[in-house]
């Protein structure tokens, strides 16, 4: 096993391990009869409106893939892009290292449809961009509207957090201008960065933002259960857990969105509306992720038995 196995494998394990122990200070102060009567206080109604925005949030991030390809001058039919995110997404949410994993299933599919290992490449960092540029903007939209909370939670007073929330929104302005002005390859030292045209970049900052609007709004329905929590702090709660999840890379965010939650709106932080999060954005999205995986490797199967078969009949008749 070479050193670079060994040191990918090795921080695997010690991700796996930060989740077990944040599970476990977050589990070990309610019993099993609390956590199942707190998933039960939720409404069916609650959970179907989570689902909902949920769904959203997926369709949401097809539009990331559907915009990278089109920035490329490519072309795909929407319900192959559709297809090909979700499963990706889904599955990657899950597994963790989400950029590589979910890049992985990406290349499987676009691959067969025509697309090539840069294309590939290229699509999974104009997705992270858009991903990027989201969190920014609505992080600086958090920090503006709901400076308390953040002040609280960054140690701060509101006056700074407002500043961190202005100095945030230059990111996406910048970003959209370069797309303006540049309209080509940004160097920057060695590096060379190929910006997407002017309405592609506004697009990413909107879909981008929206869509981590919809998890928070997902969120929302869960922390709303057990207490009056206002939008833009679950919001704030959201954009903190995902960054921590994004920078320990702990698959699913096991345990570190549940930490980061609980410590954003202790009051409201109810285990049952964690558990239900998980389970309307990462838990049912996997198991449909990996059921749609399933049956489009199947057909795929099929589909190329089946242009072998009438190959070597078309041979066999031409011979």
């Amino acid at each position: 096993m070479s050193l670079k196995k060994i040191i990918l494998n090795g921080l695997l394990v010690a991700a796996l391990c930060l989740a077990v122990f944040l599970l476990y200070r977050i589990f070990q102060q309610y019993s099993l009869d609390e956590i199942v009567q707190s998933v039960r206080s939720i409404p069916l109604s609650t959970f179907f409106t989570a689902l909902a925005f949920a769904a959203a949030s997926y369709l949401c991030l097809s539009c990331f893939d559907l915009l990278a390809i089109r920035s490329l001058g490519k072309s795909l039919p929407y319900r192959k892009i559709v297809l090909a995110s979700f499963i990706s997404l889904s599955l990657g949410h899950n597994i963790g290292f989400a950029g590589l994993s979910s890049g992985a299933f990406r290349y499987r599919y676009y691959s067969r449809w025509g697309l090539t290992t840069e294309d590939v490449a290229k699509i999974i960092l104009f997705c992270g961009v858009t991903v990027g540029l989201g969190l920014v903007t609505l992080g600086g939209l958090a920090l503006i509207v709901n400076p308390g909370d953040a002040a609280r939670l960054l140690r701060v007073d509101a006056a700074s957090a407002r500043i961190f929330g202005l100095l945030a929104l230059i990111v996406p302005v910048v970003y959209a201008g370069l797309a303006f002005f540049v309209r080509g390859k940004l160097r920057l030292w060695r590096w060379s960065f190929q910006l997407p045209r002017f309405p592609i970049a506004v697009a990413q900052v909107g879909v981008g933002t929206i869509n981590f609007m919809l998890v928070s709004a997902c969120l929302h329905q869960m922390l709303s259960t057990f207490g009056n929590v206002a939008f833009f702090r679950s919001v704030t709660a959201y954009v903190l857990a995902n960054s921590a999840i994004l920078a320990t890379h702990v698959p699913g965010g096991l345990g570190v969105l549940e930490a980061t939650v609980s410590y954003a709106v202790p009051q409201q932080a109810s285990i049952g509306a964690l558990i239900a999060f998980r389970c309307a954005y990462f838990f049912i999205p996997l198991a449909l992720g990996a059921t749609l995986l399933l049956i489009s490797e199947l057909i795929f199967r099929w589909s190329r038995g089946a242009g072998e078969e009438a190959g070597e009949r078309a041979e066999a008749q031409s011979v």
